[in-house]
């Protein structure tokens, strides 16, 4: 499928496409054998914004933050 094809089909069709991809996308990653250390730093920063202690951003929001640290 070309990135023409896809413009051409209806936003519900794309919504659903969208879906199913992040399902597998999901399903893939949770079989994945990540490092151990790359685990634990995921547990950390879980833990930091449960605690309060960091926030998430969305896209727009951490896109701004690029370059200023």
């Amino acid at each position: 499928m070309t990135i023409a094809e896809v413009r051409e089909l209806p936003i519900t069709e794309k919504i659903q496409i969208m879906e199913l991809l992040w399902e597998d996308l999901r399903e893939r990653f949770d079989r994945m054998d990540l490092p151990q250390a790359h685990k634990d730093l995921l547990d950390q920063r879980r833990s930091r914004v449960e605690a309060g202690a960091a926030k998430l951003l969305d896209w727009d929001a951490a896109k701004s933050t690029i370059g200023r640290a």
